[in-house]
């Protein structure tokens, strides 16, 4: 593989809009996606800019330990400080809020890996001084953008497929060879337990939730059943709850709530699972098949899609009633409802779950995602959009 050029970022704007702020800014996100490039990128386009890594256990001990000669050196002379697997530092939020209170018109950025530790014990100490960013693996439109060319219609398609394939990590995105995205992806996955996961189970736990891990991918779309998992992993209902909420912070899977009108509600009823990262899902059940002679389309669709919405910051629920019918995502913005519903195979009708909600909540606009682009119809005076698939953009 070839030396790749720089992808932008989706999140390089929204960071350069804070740049000449006061505040600290921290980049979290899972391991392998994408920090230290857009930080380097950051250090070689800002003036008196410095670099350092916690990784450094020689600058690791100066920043813990001598925190005025680590000041002295890397933040005397410039403008800037950028610092790398900042989660490795032990005195973390008090030596960043002692250089924040004691260097004004300093900036420092920092960045970490998607261990729950860094925001918990590091950051309590930065409020009002912090400000919080996610980098997830590329979104489609890092994806295509990181392509040689603006791809024509039926190349964009392909681009989707080999997308839900293997996912948006960049070094498995920048790789042509199939053999090795594959490789990659299990490294990936094997780096998230040697780094990630040790310093927060047992090892008996360990082995419980790798068994875990399997079967939330196995269900990936649907309705998490606590008795199930807890049978098929082993873990007491607590402590699964407690793991789904730390496969969550570390950005493996994503858990969405019900939409109820009622908002507490939603808080007791049951979530659905997704996976952040496609690719790593289908590593995990060990199924590269191409999209389209796979028997898990539709959820491979749904998934997309909700990555897709993650990857914009913006949160989605689900609609299911006790007879089990169900519309795939709900938006709510600025107090008003979208619906939408995906379909991975020839649509001939429209859902009759769709249909029920319109019915019910009247929400602004409705959508359908499937493998063709159809006319604006109306049901009930509601804007019905068709959207392929591929253009996920046209969600909006």
């Amino acid at each position: 593989m070839t030396k790749a050029k720089y992808i932008p970022r989706l999140l390089q704007q929204q960071i350069n809009k804070y740049i000449k702020r006061p505040e600290i800014l921290a980049i979290l996100g899972p391991r392998r996606s994408g920090k230290t490039t857009l930080l380097s990128h950051f250090r070689n386009n800002l003036d008196s800019c410095q670099m350092v890594s916690f990784e450094n256990q020689v600058i690791l001990d100066l920043f813990d330990l001598e925190i005025d000669s680590f000041a002295k050196r890397y933040l005397n002379n410039s403008r800037t400080l950028i610092i790398d697997e900042f989660q490795h530092a032990k005195r973390g939020g008090k030596n960043l809020k002692y250089l924040y209170d004691s260097f004004p018109g300093k900036k420092i950025i920092v960045s970490g890996s998607s261990s729950p530790d860094l925001t918990i014990k590091a950051l309590r100490y930065l409020t009002g001084r912090c400000l919080l960013f996610t980098l997830l693996p590329f979104s489609f439109h890092e994806f295509i953008s990181a392509k040689p060319f603006f791809p024509t219609e039926k190349e964009l398609m392909n681009y989707f497929a080999e997308y839900v394939t293997f996912g948006g990590y960049p070094e498995v995105v920048l790789e042509n060879d199939s053999e090795i995205k594959k490789t990659l992806l299990q490294n990936i996955y094997s780096l998230f337990f040697t780094r990630e996961v040790k310093d927060f189970t047992s090892l008996s736990d360990d082995y419980k939730l790798k068994k875990l891990v399997k079967a939330l991918s196995l269900s990936s779309g649907s309705l998490i059943e606590y008795r199930q998992l807890g049978s098929l992993s082993g873990f007491d209902f607590l402590t699964l709850k407690r793991y789904l909420n730390f496969l969550e912070k570390t950005y493996i899977i994503s858990l969405t709530p019900p939409f109820f009108t009622n908002k507490r509600t939603e808080l007791v009823k049951n979530p659905k699972v997704y996976f952040y990262d496609l690719g790593l899902r289908n590593s995990l059940i060990d199924n590269f098949l191409p999209f389209e002679s796979r028997t898990d389309k539709g959820f491979l669709l749904e998934n997309f899609i909700a990555s897709y919405f993650l990857s914009l910051g913006q949160k989605v629920k689900f609609w299911r009633t006790k007879n089990k019918a169900e519309v795939d995502f709900i938006l709510e913005k600025e107090g008003l409802l979208y619906a939408l519903e995906t379909k991975a195979g020839i649509m001939k009708n429209i859902p009759l779950s769709l249909v029920s909600f319109i019915e019910k909540y009247h929400p602004k606009k409705a959508f359908i995602v499937s493998c063709f682009k159809g006319k604006r119809r109306y049901l009930n005076n509601i804007p019905l959009e068709f959207v392929p698939y591929w253009h996920p953009e046209l969600l909006h």
